[in-house]
């Protein structure tokens, strides 16, 4: 997927210094140890390479393959990996966010909230349909029949988020992907709308479309597909706009009268503002009344406002799990928020405490991280780094199990396309990939290896393009890369 980021001036400047930086570090042999991967270097490619051995005394750290390891590049979503060690570090494995109902109302006998009922969005970067539908069931439970105010939706600690790049930019107005979700403290769903699309009941009829977390439809419907004859081609786009009265999907084309049901995701326009709306549906449906609708906010809740219910999100090690195996950029980005300490956090304040993390990591270098999803093509990291971080990972006993388990193994993982090359490679690897195709073709991948005698090591490969090589897919990459590395991984 195509994504375009905006440079803002501290992105430029961060830019210059981290590449005047890399001029000084030493270049490694081109294609030493990487015979496959460093023709790509002949076709003009950029590549930032390394593999090293871990552990087992005083053969610790022995090089088996460099090409310009500490060259600065784009390590695009490999940039995940340092929001999990980051994350990691601050929190721990079992760490999880809470997102909680509160009020500073009075609580009737007869079950009538004299106030506003507010959601205080904790920052979960894995909230979804199934944890309001507990707030909602648990509010029921202590005994709230009725709000009389509003239903606040509080975003007080990072939301709306500035968009930095040109696909969330364009989100705020319309969107026909679901990555480009913007940003909230108290968003849902990855910020994402979901509607089921299935046939209508004969040939010539609209289809008919539901939501994914509601009885009742809680985004506009703009339902412009048609259904045809069975055996027909099902061919239909969705797009999601924001007009006046808010969200709505466009659905456009036709779906054949046998065809399955399938769910379409689309971004929203404004997370905090879907939360409200999906959770007074479920509110509806649970009998709890809302008498003057709902907002959203930026302030927190006032002090003496208590909790009605609350609900406990995935733990640390499962959100990694899900951002690192799927890539999942609202969910690494929300994360990455969590990570500043002040409110109001924007995504260059949580790049920022990334580097701070990066600072105290013993032989990494320079490192610019302007998000912890890697969207903002302005990321700038180097082999030799990307290296040094996975080997400080590999001597913290405690938090190594949760990241090494965010890896994928191209055997049994969940991305079809890293499963090339021979068994010995795809059963012996555990990597994390990144791709960005605009303004420049980038290619990353950084993970563990074991040998064949059982020692681990640590490999990054980074392939930057360049205005005169703009064509770059993952087999130019991983086929070299794996012929590489089961050189290494069978040598030793």
């Amino acid at each position: 997927m195509d994504r375009i980021v905006m440079m803002s001036r501290t992105a430029v400047r961060l830019r210059s210094l981290a590449l005047l930086c890399g001029l000084w570090l030493p270049l490694a042999a081109s294609g030493a140890g990487f015979p496959e991967l460093g023709k790509m270097l002949e076709k003009g490619f950029l590549i930032s390479a390394e593999a090293r051995l871990l552990g087992d005394g005083g053969r610790s750290g022995e090089v088996l393959g460099a090409i310009e390891p500490g060259l600065q590049l784009s390590p695009a979503s490999v940039s995940k990996a340092y929001l999990a060690a980051a994350a990691l570090d601050r929190w721990g494995p079992q760490h999880r966010f809470t997102t909680r109902l509160v009020s500073a109302a009075e609580l009737g006998a007869d079950g009538v909230l004299r106030g506003d009922l507010i959601l205080d969005g904790g920052g979960d970067p894995a909230l979804a349909s199934e944890g309001l539908w507990r707030l909602t069931q648990r509010l029921h439970q202590a005994g709230v029949r009725e709000v009389e105010g509003r239903l606040v939706v509080s975003q007080w600690r990072f939301g709306p988020v500035e968009c930095i790049t040109t696909d969330r930019c364009q989100a705020q107005s319309r969107a026909a992907n679901s990555y480009s979700a913007l940003l909230s403290s108290a968003g849902v769903n990855h910020g994402n709308w979901c509607v089921n699309v299935a046939p209508g009941s004969a040939a010539g009829e609209p289809a008919r479309v539901f939501s994914c977390d509601s009885q009742t439809l809680i985004v506009g419907i703009d339902n412009q597909l048609e259904t045809r004859p069975p055996g027909s081609a099902t061919e239909f786009s969705a797009e999601r706009v924001t007009r006046e009265d808010g969200d709505v999907m466009l659905l456009r084309g036709h779906i054949a009268l046998d065809a399955a049901p399938r769910d379409v995701y689309r971004a929203s326009g404004d997370p905090a503002r879907q939360t409200a709306r999906t959770l007074s549906a479920m509110l509806e449906q649970a009998g709890i009344a809302i008498g003057n609708g709902f907002v959203t906010s930026i302030e927190p809740p006032s002090a003496s406002a208590r909790t009605l219910a609350e609900v406990e999100g995935r733990t640390m090690q499962e959100l990694l799990l899900h951002i690192m195996n799927y890539s999942n950029n609202f969910m690494a980005d929300v994360l990455a928020l969590n990570l500043v300490d002040t409110p109001r956090a924007t995504l260059l304040q949580a790049g920022e405490a990334i580097q701070d993390y990066v600072a105290g990591l013993p032989d990494h270098g320079p490192v610019i991280m302007l998000s912890g999803s890697g969207l903002t093509t302005e990321n700038r990291t180097s082999a030799q780094g990307a290296n040094a971080l996975l080997e400080s990972m590999f001597h913290r006993t405690s938090l190594f199990p949760s990241f090494v388990a965010s890896f994928q193994s191209p055997v049994n993982g969940v991305s079809r396309f890293i499963r090339r090359g021979s068994p010995l490679v795809q059963d012996h690897i555990m990597l994390k990939t990144g791709t960005l195709n605009q303004p420049h073709a980038v290619r990353a991948a950084s993970g563990y290896f074991r040998t064949r005698s059982g020692r681990w090591g640590v490999f990054t490969v980074l392939v930057n393009g360049t205005a005169s090589t703009p064509w770059l897919n993952w087999a130019q990459v991983l086929d070299p890369l794996s012929r590489d590395l089961e050189r290494m991984i069978a040598a030793h």
